[in-house]
């Protein structure tokens, strides 16, 4: 913490602790400090010996300026003391729960509770004039709305107004994206292949983060489907393949999901995922870009600690100088993620100025108040129903999307019957195109369908894309599905085996590591196709956090 500016001193403390620097230096040059030479310097500043060994403390702590003895004074009065922690918890947890509240308790009322509570526990009351500055530095429009409702602070709002109160967990969450300001390497030759991009979902109620997902991909539906799906989920899986040992038992399914008008937010693969699952849509209100401000402070609190770690991008050249960050670029994405989660933990056991306790204790607290929020047990079948939509009609030889086909047996009653069957509605992951989810005629369950060519590889949709776009390069008009995967590993191997890979191709090989289309190939089909329900991944800390 910064000590007191040099010309924010009064004079006659000034002179004192001028005085005091230079007979404390001296001492300071010798260790130890022999007995009469503290009492040297006791007599020349006309201090006690006990004195003196606390300002030779201070200065050997400090930074050898004279303003590390100016004297310190005692806040109590004024609101900024120094009290101990266990009473500062007092004052938080007693603010919060009698006077943040429609009963409109007293100061004087709130200060005899709080003498109480510490007389109980044996501990010193803070004065009168203490709490009533602590509550003076709150937010006087979460004060007035905890206390006299929405109307009564309408009037100390922006033209805009502000986000309703949510009361509870999960009754609203905002996701929103960033590409981030940092340069990551690849896992194989940890070479630059970019910036990754990060989604993130926080609970407004605890304003703790329940989804993450950082991907190498720029934000679709499937980039929220995957942070909805890691929100929604038991996190301890994931966090033991990170190799972390650190609680994050934020989970469940939001009843509100709040979003800005991008066009990945109005996608027909995540309202009809919302719909599914008994999740309300809202989006922000056009030209109020203050509305879903919390997930956006959030996000650029995280981006200003990230231009600690090596091979940041900053927020713009002007910032960045002349640093390198592809040459200083450092972190893979599993390392980022460790990082990320860390720096996660921190902020959750961090007090929370706007709620007067942790994101994490708040959390705590809302469950015991309600009930343990629900979660899926089956983040995979989640994440389905939340994947880009397709319709086709079913063929004699099964599906056909993008010149690849797909087949199961289970869909042989339906083939039967295809010419009396409307289109099927499927669900496909771009990130690995070797399976479909098919949805029954009836809506009731999906039903995983894998290539009908087993031997050929996993490919994700983007690898497809390029694969074809060259074959089109090449002349062909028509394009048949051996040709197509003779094109993608034909890539793969100019990929593999080049002296020296470019940033692009190092990039798109770590799209395949990071969701395992290496080498995975599809599992065979059995006689009775599973039946998915729709119901149903350390270098620094964030340290000081921005509060909202």
């Amino acid at each position: 913490m910064a000590g007191p500016g040099v010309l924010a001193v009064p004079e006659r403390e000034w002179e004192q602790a001028r005085l005091r620097a230079g007979v404390i230096g001296r001492l300071a040059e010798h260790d130890p400090v022999g007995l009469a030479a503290v009492d040297e310097a006791a007599m020349e500043l006309g201090i006690s010996r006990r004195r003196v060994y606390v300002l030779l403390e201070r200065y050997r702590r400090g930074s050898g300026l004279v303003t590390d003895l100016v004297p310190r004074r005692s806040d109590g009065g004024k609101g900024g003391g120094r009290l101990t922690e266990p009473v500062e918890q007092i004052i938080r947890e007693l603010v919060r729960q009698r006077y943040l509240t429609r009963q409109k308790r007293s100061i004087a009322s709130l200060h005899r509770e709080i003498t109480r509570a510490c007389a109980v526990q044996g501990l010193p009351a803070p004065a009168r004039n203490t709490v009533a500055a602590r509550i003076a530095r709150m937010n006087p429009v979460e004060v007035g709305r905890r206390r006299e409702g929405a109307e009564s602070v309408r009037p100390l709002q922006s033209a805009g107004d502000e986000v309703p109160v949510v009361e509870s967990i999960l009754d609203q969450v905002q996701i929103d994206h960033t590409v981030m300001d940092l340069i990551v390497v690849d896992d194989r030759d940890r070479q630059p292949i970019g910036r990754p991009y990060l989604t993130v979902a926080i609970d407004v109620c605890s304003r703790c983060l329940v989804g993450m997902v950082v991907t190498l991909e720029p934000p679709s539906a499937v980039s929220v489907g995957l942070c909805l799906a890691h929100a929604a989920g038991d996190k301890r899986p994931w966090l033991e393949r990170l190799g972390i040992d650190a609680a994050w038992p934020m989970s469940g399914k939001p009843k509100a999901l709040y979003v800005d008008n991008a066009r990945e937010f109005k996608s027909e693969a995540l309202t009809r995922g919302c719909d599914q699952h008994g999740i309300s849509l809202d989006y922000r209100p056009l030209g109020r870009p203050h509305y879903g401000g919390i997930v956006e402070r959030v996000i650029g609190t995280a981006m200003r600690q990230i231009h600690e770690l090596p091979g940041t991008t900053f927020s713009n050249p002007v910032e960045r100088g002349a640093y390198d960050a592809e040459k200083m670029a450092a972190l893979t994405i599993a390392e980022l993620e460790r990082w990320l989660v860390l720096a996660v933990a921190t902020y959750h056991g961090t007090v929370h100025s706007t709620l007067g306790q942790t994101p994490a204790g708040r959390w705590v607290e809302s469950v015991a108040a309600t009930s343990t929020p629900m979660t899926t047990a089956n983040p995979t079948a989640f994440l389905v129903d939340f994947l880009p939509v397709f319709r086709r009609k079913l063929t004699r030889t099964g599906f056909v999307l993008d010149h690849v086909h797909y087949f199961a047996n289970a869909l042989k009653p339906w083939i039967a019957r295809r010419e009396a069957l409307e289109r099927f509605l499927i669900r496909r992951d771009p990130r690995d195109i070797s399976r479909i989810w098919v949805l029954d005629p009836e809506g009731t369950a999906y039903i995983e369908v894998p290539y009908r060519a087993l031997s050929n590889p996993a490919v994700s949709v983007w690898e497809h894309r390029q694969a074809l776009a060259r074959l089109r390069e090449r002349g062909a008009t028509e394009v048949d599905e051996s040709g197509l995967f003779r094109m993608i590993e034909q890539m793969r191997t100019i990929s593999e085996t080049a002296q020296k890979t470019t940033k692009r191709t190092r990039r798109e090989r770590q799209r395949r590591t990071q969701t395992g289309t290496t080498t995975t190939r599809p599992t065979p089909p059995v006689p009775e196709p599973p039946v998915v329900p729709t119901d149903l991944d350390v270098v620094a800390r964030f340290g000081e956090i921005e509060q909202w």
